[in-house]
């Protein structure tokens, strides 16, 4: 294997200049330059990253932290991720944390060592002390819905509120009154938001309905097991909503095990619109929220604080929207539902 030595040698150079031509660290003339490149094609050399990255404190590369690989919204959204940072030039390294705080923590300070050149946290597990380590290293991140703008740190903000808003009003226009929520894990702000804008827009459009919230924890079991709660209750509402696809798809199978038609005998929405909602039986309706959107303005947050390492870090609104599909329907018992408008 070639070393950078062999490269000077053949160039007629020193390995100082090799290395100012491999990283741009310093003006080399042109005809040094193609020197340089021609020998490096020559011995088909690959320049050590680690070192690069020790000599410049920095390395084209970005972490990227999501929460449930399991999950299809996140393959989805490192694909993303992953094709904004290609184009930029860099590359990414994934880990997940399968929502354990610690992990994230464990994977950051990874990150940190390997001298990445930022990272994207989309998760919501993590504690104060990490932002705080983050912060003091200078480490240009962005988060999803879970940090706040300052120096090096950016933020995508999710209109969690527009979308259960818009989900709820469509099932009160199909004549839905009682409408139930499975709700994510408590110690999760992403879940937490998700539900305070079910209870504030049911507050809103129905004052009156009893508040029903069951447990999950964003995934299929969890749908599965608030669905096997849902149907234990004395009045089974005539519509759930879940706090994202997996529990609905969940709740679905549940509530269909159980001998109940959806959306015949009880409507669903879910939340996130994943591949597969729309090619299960029936169809999902559910609250859409763009990965291709939010890989894209995450990989431009990063990049405009590695560009400008003094600047205030951005944030970015990412709007929701009901998709409409086939698994909500007219309630049962019921004529059609009053329009409502908050």
């Amino acid at each position: 294997m070639s070393s950078i030595k062999d490269i000077a040698s053949e160039a007629g150079v020193s390995t100082a200049t090799v290395s100012h031509v491999i990283n741009k660290t310093r003006f080399v003339s042109d005809a040094v330059r193609a020197r340089v490149l021609k020998a490096i094609e020559l011995h088909d050399y690959y320049p050590n990253a680690h070192a690069r990255s020790l000599a410049s404190g920095s390395s084209r590369i970005l972490g990227l932290v999501i929460s449930d690989i399991a999950n299809p919204f996140f393959p989805e959204l490192v694909k993303s991720i992953e094709a904004a940072a290609f184009e930029h030039g860099y590359d990414v390294v994934l880990s997940n944390t399968n929502y354990d705080a610690e992990r994230t923590s464990h994977y950051v300070r990874r990150f940190i060592e390997r001298k990445v050149a930022g990272v994207a946290l989309m998760t919501s597990e993590m504690d104060k002390a990490l932002i705080d380590e983050l912060a003091r290293r200078e480490v240009s991140v962005v988060f999803l819905d879970s940090g706040e703008t300052g120096l090096h740190m950016s933020n995508l903000r999710v209109g969690y509120g527009e979308g259960i808003r818009q989900a709820i009003l469509h099932l009160v226009e199909l004549g839905h009154r009682s409408i139930a929520f499975i709700s994510g894990p408590p110690h999760l702000r992403s879940a937490n938001r998700r539900l305070d804008a079910f209870r504030q827009t049911m507050r809103s459009v129905l004052p009156d309905a009893a508040e029903q919230i069951f447990q999950g924890d964003f995934k299929i079991e969890g749908g599965t097991n608030a669905a096997t709660e849902i149907l234990a209750v004395a009045d089974l509402p005539t519509a759930v909503v879940a706090a994202n696809d997996l529990m609905a798809f969940g709740a679905i199978s549940e509530f269909r095990r159980a001998g109940l038609n959806v959306p015949n005998d009880v409507s669903v929405v879910g939340f996130d619109n994943i591949a597969f909602s729309s090619l299960i039986e029936p169809a999902l309706t559910t609250v859409s929220l763009p990965r291709g959107e939010l890989g894209r303005l995450a990989v431009e947050a990063l990049i405009s604080t590695l560009a400008n390492p003094t600047q205030h870090g951005v944030e970015f609104e990412i709007t929701t929207a009901l998709v409409v599909r086939s698994s909500t329907a007219p309630a049962r018992n019921s004529g059609d539902g009053k329009k409502i408008k908050l």
